[in-house]
């Protein structure tokens, strides 16, 4: 975080001692799959040119799948999870020999990190993901990051990297996030379109609503598009770290003095990464449906929530699990950890704690999802 606040996103980023670096798979790999040695180059000169001014880099890495088709005889992205995770088996390999060899040119030894959504969200191993990072850093080493596909499921996939690049920001206490892809940063319109303007910067997410920001949604690029940039970049900026949206092929520039691409300024202050990760990363396992007493007491006074409030429970879960609340209406108001399984919850909806816990015992006097455990989302 800037110790100036007048700072610009640009400088605060340009300035930044420790900076996630996120490559998307378009500029890292080609449409037939396969690497491009020289883009793995590009980046390795332009890291080595910010380490060396005493700064630290994290790179986030997409591109293991289409990596690893050629190595696999496939032409085409595969479309099955088991094939992707195959390719990815394979891919994450190749990859990360390459980097191994275009930073060793730079004498910098680099690490392989590679996260489930899980690492970056539960508590328990989140803290375990930034002692890693920290030791990684003090060691000198580069870390490069890359979901897990082999292992990861379709419900934690975090999508093309950009989300999780968010996280590692956050995780690692960067102070900013730059996201590279074919795409020079946000346009006020499709970018191909005639009359379409270059949004230089975004001070404040609420500025995105009257863009109907280009390419987003169907003219995406990758399996992320714009979509998916600016939601990561939503996270991180609410989360007190500034982030650049820049071109690959601007990637000197990006890494230097930020002075391309659109840069979005840190909106929010560094908040519980426990609340940011449950509103922005966590897949919900079921629901509860609340009264609007219910809803009342959370959003309006913060309370947790008991079962006296609960009107239905739908989906399977169990305890330590992310869900969404939802209000009278059937629409998801909030998420939270629940403390029960969802086969206890049925027979104690409705009812009242103290009652319980008299008929049942004590551990029945707890909250379904503590104050804590839950975040109001965006409605």
């Amino acid at each position: 975080m800037s110790h100036h606040s007048s700072n610009s996103p640009r400088e605060s980023i340009s300035q930044a001692r420790r900076i996630v670096v996120k490559i998307g798979s378009s500029s890292l790999s080609s449409r037939e799959g396969g690497l491009k040695h020289n883009a793995i180059e590009v980046l390795a000169q332009a890291v080595a040119a910010r380490r060396a001014q005493g700064h630290q880099v994290i790179v986030v890495s997409s591109g293991a799948i289409s990596t690893g088709m050629p190595a696999l005889n496939l032409t085409k992205r595969p479309k099955d999870l088991a094939t992707q995770q195959a390719a990815a088996s394979v891919g994450q390999g190749i990859l990360l020999a390459a980097y191994t060899s275009a930073f060793r040119e730079h004498g910098i030894t680099v690490g392989q990190v590679l996260l489930t959504s899980d690492d970056v969200t539960r508590r328990s191993h989140y803290r375990n993901a930034q002692r890693t990072f920290d030791r990684l850093l003090d060691l000198n080493v580069l870390p490069i990051v890359n979901e897990n596909d082999t292992v990861a499921t379709d419900e934690i996939r975090l999508g093309d990297n950009d989300r999780l690049a968010a996280l590692v920001a956050h995780v690692t206490n960067a102070e900013a996030l730059v996201l590279l892809s074919d795409v020079d940063g946000l346009y006020d319109g499709p970018p191909h379109r005639a009359g379409s303007i270059h949004v230089p910067e975004v001070s404040h997410h609420s500025e995105l609503e009257s863009m109907r920001i280009g390419g987003i949604g169907a003219e995406g690029v990758g399996s992320g598009g714009m979509a998916t940039k600016v939601q990561a970049a939503r996270i991180a900026s609410a989360a007190g770290v500034p982030t650049l949206l820049a071109a690959t092929a601007n990637i000197e520039a990006a890494l230097g003095d930020a002075s391309t691409g659109t840069a979005f300024a840190a909106t929010g202050r560094r908040s519980s990464l426990r609340l940011l990760w449950l509103q922005h990363a966590t897949t919900p396992t079921g629901s509860v449906t609340v009264d609007a007493g219910a809803v009342a007491a959370l959003v309006d006074r913060r309370l947790s929530l008991l079962p006296a409030g609960i009107t239905q429970v739908t989906g399977t879960f169990v305890a330590g699990e992310p869900v969404d609340i939802c209000g009278p209406d059937g629409v998801p108001f909030a998420r939270g950890l629940v403390t029960y399984d969802s086969g206890e919850l049925p027979e104690i909806i409705g009812r009242n704690t103290k009652e319980l816990a008299a008929e049942r015992g004590e551990a029945y006097e707890r909250e379904v999802i503590h104050r804590d455990d839950l975040v109001i989302t965006d409605r």
